[in-house]
């Protein structure tokens, strides 16, 4: 009867209707934590920007535990369990091309043991077989480390939003639900420890 955006619904509204309506009803069914799910949802679906394998992972992993939350109060006739087959199909197609993906580094490794042993047999090859060999060495190492580095702020960013989405709602007035004190201790401990690892952080970028 009250609602943010009337039926027929995209998905950006849908995630939209998640949003407006969280506090007052869906954060009631499960857990409010999860708004932050929402969230990330909503930026990476319904935005125009490409999404990298690794984000793509990510949001089939969140979407899986977004339908996993809802799975408790009902199956909505069916419709839930099917949904949620169908993104876990997408998300192991997804591990077995980036699996795939990992074997053709694999092949390239490979293709650098039979520089080594041509090194020995035609002198003339060395300096070709080097140049390659640190050329692809280096671009590993940087790719590794840049999803490396990626994975860290990204960890920290969802876990800060969790926290403050958690720490807000219990300092908003205008909730309802009435959660326990012990809940909030441990959320604001859990930020207290997370700007300790931001300062570490942004002093390993400084240097």
């Amino acid at each position: 009867q009250i609602l943010y955006l009337k039926p027929p619904w995209t998905l950006a509204s849908l995630l939209q209707c998640y949003k407006k309506h969280w506090v007052a009803v869906f954060g009631h069914i499960v857990p409010r934590s999860l708004l932050a799910t929402v969230e990330y949802l909503y930026k990476h679906l319904c935005t125009a920007q490409a999404v990298d394998s690794s984000t793509a992972g990510m949001l089939l992993q969140e979407s899986k535990n977004l339908l996993h939350a809802f799975s408790s109060r009902s199956d909505y006739n069916g419709v839930l369990p099917r949904a949620y087959a169908e993104v876990s199909k997408l998300h192991q197609t997804l591990t077995e091309v980036r699996g795939a993906s990992l074997s053709e580094d694999t092949m390239v490794l490979s293709e650098n043991a039979v520089c080594e042993k041509m090194e020995a047999v035609t002198p003339n090859l060395q300096s070709f077989c080097e140049e390659k060999k640190l050329h692809s060495n280096i671009h590993m190492a940087q790719e590794n480390r840049h999803q490396e580095i990626w994975s860290v702020l990204e960890g920290v960013w969802n876990t800060i939003n969790l926290y403050s989405v958690e720490i807000f709602q219990k300092l908003d007035p205008s909730t309802v639900a009435v959660t326990s004190k012990s809940s909030f201790e441990e959320a604001f401990l859990g930020l207290q420890k997370l700007i300790a690892a931001v300062n570490d952080i942004l002093e390993g970028i400084r240097r």
